[in-house]
């Protein structure tokens, strides 16, 4: 028979979040659903015995132990913590305020750091737990108009990979999600600021993306709701993959990048090769 687990979801007060959220209750699970206002996870999920709804700014480390020290008190455990929460400050390098950029850090990087820092003394103690982090094909391979994104996305790649050895001994996994294109809030006014335009040369293009970004909301081939059952279905495993790439064009963007850096590796063997400090004449 399925244990129940306990999870922690941030940003479950609309989009993928509220998907994950039910899946996990489908599931027969017990969910502590945070958002930045408790009131828009009652709003979009209801009332339910297990459903335990919280507030958490993910930028502020004491909303995180917070909401950690009400997961444990409700259910008495903490078995998988969903960083989900997000934004998307969008633009050209040039064009983006500094500010706008230190935001996008602050909450897809720093976020996560945050709620995953306070969890971990409770995982540990449990001997036990899974920390998912919901990453982007954009934390995969860079691209115009995604540098402030992108940036935080493969900060947070890094930091899950180094994080994974430092915690196995102790039962706890890690499992990056890396989502393509869903049909989810993200290109919406709630979760996307576009760089307000300033330079000329990049004008034009400026006008092109949003006006296809903008064309896209609503249109993304991926269905979150999908997502969020598979994502449940893999956490149940006793060994949950290191990285999981949601959708067709998730994975194909894997595949490109990988044989990217494969023919760069060769294309300077030679060169490359011949760094070796040579100590024959010493």
């Amino acid at each position: 028979m399925r244990d129940k687990k306990v999870w922690l979801i941030t940003g479950a007060g609309r989009g993928m979040g509220v998907d994950i959220a039910r899946a996990a209750l489908a599931a027969g699970d017990a969910v502590v659903a945070t958002a930045r206002k408790a009131g828009s996870v009652t709003a979009a999920l209801g009332e339910h015995d297990d459903l335990l709804a919280v507030k958490l700014d993910v930028t502020d480390p004491a909303d995180a132990e917070a909401a950690v020290k009400a997961a444990a008190g409700r259910f008495g455990r903490l078995d998988v913590l969903v960083n989900n929460a997000g934004n998307f400050n969008a633009g050209f390098f040039e064009e983006i305020s500094p500010e706008d950029f230190r935001a996008q850090i602050e909450t897809t990087l720093f976020g996560p750091v945050n709620v995953t820092r306070s969890a971990f003394p409770v995982m540990r103690a449990q001997r036990s737990g899974l920390v998912v982090t919901i990453s982007s094909t954009a934390g995969i391979r860079g691209g115009e108009f995604l540098s402030a994104y992108a940036a935080s996305k493969f900060g947070v790649e890094g930091w899950m990979e180094s994080l994974t050895p430092e915690v196995a001994p102790f039962g706890i996994r890690t499992m990056l999600v890396e989502p393509g294109f869903f049909r989810t809030e993200l290109l919406t006014p709630e979760s996307t600021n576009y760089a307000e335009p300033t330079i000329e040369d990049y004008a034009e293009k400026t006008k092109q993306t949003v006006a296809a970004w903008s064309g896209m909301n609503g249109l993304q081939g991926g269905d979150p709701a999908k997502l969020a059952r598979a994502l449940v279905q893999l956490a149940s495993q006793d060994e949950p993959p290191l990285r999981w790439a949601a959708g067709a064009d998730a994975v194909e963007d894997l595949e490109q990048k990988a044989q990217r850096l494969l023919a760069q590796a060769d294309a300077y063997r030679e060169l490359s090769s011949s760094l070796t400090h040579d100590d024959t004449n010493a």
